[in-house]
């Protein structure tokens, strides 16, 4: 399996995942809740993030990404655009990611054109702002009251009911 599709395309369905579930817990004014005035709301974060995996993996692919339909940042919003975009990631070949790390990638990051390689892409911007979008959603979930923690967001953790740090 070449080592950028191996760091990305499962991450990202990993993730996404995650995040339908965290979604799927919460209610719609929570969705639209904000961490700050001039953020984003918690659904339109991991719609961001969820636009990010399709923006970082077809162009490792040495495809261009696709259109991302907008549902809404609503609960069925999100969930159709997480459904859309895992199936969008489960169908990209591996092999096309072979060379994917020496690839040129040309991008705006802002208002900043960047060329990087892929390797670069990736590991600087792609993934950071993948884990970004979806981390601030969780935190406008957590600060609208939602029980959740750390093992919801990765599904890997493992605490007893009521935990907290």
């Amino acid at each position: 399996m070449p080592p950028l599709y191996a760091a990305s395309v499962p991450v990202f369905l990993h993730y996404i995942a995650r995040m339908q579930a965290l979604a799927a817990r919460a209610s719609d004014a929570n969705l639209q809740a904000r961490l700050a005035p001039d953020m984003f709301t918690g659904g339109q974060q991991m719609a961001t993030a969820a636009g990010f995996a399709l923006r970082v993996a077809f162009p490792l692919a040495g495809r261009a990404a696709p259109k991302m339909a907008m549902h809404g940042v609503d609960r069925a919003g999100l969930a159709q655009c997480f459904a859309d975009v895992a199936a969008a990631l489960a169908a990209l070949d591996p092999a096309d990611f072979t060379g994917a790390e020496g690839r040129e990638i040309a991008h705006r990051a802002g208002f900043a054109n960047l060329r990087q390689s892929g390797a670069d892409f990736l590991h600087l911007f792609g993934m950071p702002n993948f884990i970004f979008h979806s981390a601030m959603g969780f935190a406008v979930l957590r600060a609208e009251g939602l029980e959740i923690g750390k093992a919801d967001f990765d599904g890997l953790h493992d605490y007893p009911a009521g935990f907290r740090f």
